[in-house]
């Protein structure tokens, strides 16, 4: 199988391309590194059956091309993270929707079959928890640039979906809650990197808000699983699938297992909202994802320990950054830097 993926030198998109070329597959990615990076994947430039070029999916001939060459589709192309997007809702609206508009068109050409990836943010601020597939979504006033993301991937499950009852385009539609994993970066606020980042290096373990809104976090390679198992059922397509751990924690819970995961002496401290992000801003008190859906569909459930996903993290980081365990003279190990 030949398979194109946009997005591919992200976080999940990397992850994603090592599992297709550990099933001998032929994998080719579009990145533009807006978000990405190259480091995601120095290891695969030398694959004989990986592919990779570093430009933006609105080169529509570039994309058309692609698009010829796979048999599947993986739109994970997208402007991510919460600071990013209350930084920059225009590039949020553009990169999201008229991107997602790109690839669909040009797949609906010869008919090839499109994941695309949605997000738990969709669900807003509903509080039917657990979230189910089809549940009504609750977004907030368009004057808060903080739901501009989930409204642009609202709109681009519609397009998904529209091209699929009108074109007969086989997409499906995956809402991703919380993936987590090495390589992820903390840049654009998400949140177990820079919580790991910060207990290694002894600085403060900075929570936004509360810490008590939850959250439930899903290893990478669950995510991956799921995906994988999902393109192998014909049931799935036109369908919309949470993919995630229902494992839920608060915030607050979070920084602490890190902080022990970490043998770290930062202290946890608070930052409101409104000095973090922007006057105003709305987040969810809890998304926890139903899980039925997918299970039925794939007999798959992720289930990775949050203790493990943490440790995982950790690992990677002290890998990259090369972090040391040191004794204080408390007796107690802290985290630092080597260098």
């Amino acid at each position: 199988m030949r398979h194109l993926i946009t997005g591919g030198a992200g976080f999940i998109g990397s992850h994603l391309t090592e599992a297709l070329l550990r099933r001998g597959d032929e994998v080719f990615i579009l990145d533009d590194l807006s978000t990405g990076s190259v480091e995601n994947i120095r290891h695969l430039k030398t694959h004989e059956r990986f592919h990779y070029f570093f430009d933006s999916i609105t080169n529509k001939q570039l994309l058309a091309e692609l698009v010829d060459e796979a048999d599947i589709v993986f739109h994970l192309a997208a402007a991510v993270g919460v600071r990013l997007i209350v930084e920059s809702p225009v590039r949020t609206l553009e990169t999201n929707v008229y991107g997602t508009q790109l690839v669909l068109d040009a797949a609906s050409k010869k008919k090839k079959l499109v994941v695309t990836a949605s997000t738990s943010e969709v669900y807003g601020k509903s509080d039917k928890v657990p979230f189910h597939e089809d549940a009504d979504l609750v977004l907030g006033a368009t004057t808060m640039g903080r739901w501009s993301y989930a409204a642009s991937k609202a709109v681009d499950e519609f397009l998904a979906l529209s091209y699929w009852k009108e074109k007969k385009l086989p997409v499906i539609v995956v809402r991703l809650f919380n993936t987590v994993g090495p390589r992820q970066i903390g840049r654009y606020g998400m949140v177990l990197p820079n919580f790991v980042r910060q207990a290694l290096e002894g600085s403060p373990i900075t929570i936004f808000g509360t810490g008590q809104q939850s959250r439930c976090f899903c290893d990478v390679r669950d995510t991956i699983e799921s995906i994988l198992r999902l393109i192998a059922k014909e049931s799935a397509i036109g369908e919309v699938i949470n993919i995630g751990s229902d494992e839920e924690i608060s915030i607050e819970g979070l920084a602490r297992v890190v902080k022990h995961r970490t043998k770290s002496e930062s202290p946890i401290t608070y930052i409101p909202y409104d000095q973090a992000y922007e006057p105003g801003f709305e987040d969810m008190p809890r998304r926890v994802p139903a899980l039925e859906k997918l299970q039925k569909l794939t007999g798959f459930r992720p289930a990775t320990p949050l203790t493990e996903i943490v440790d995982r993290v950790v690992a990677h980081f002290q890998k990259e950054a090369d972090v040391v365990l040191v004794p204080t003279t408390s007796g107690v190990s802290s985290a630092t830097a080597s260098h």
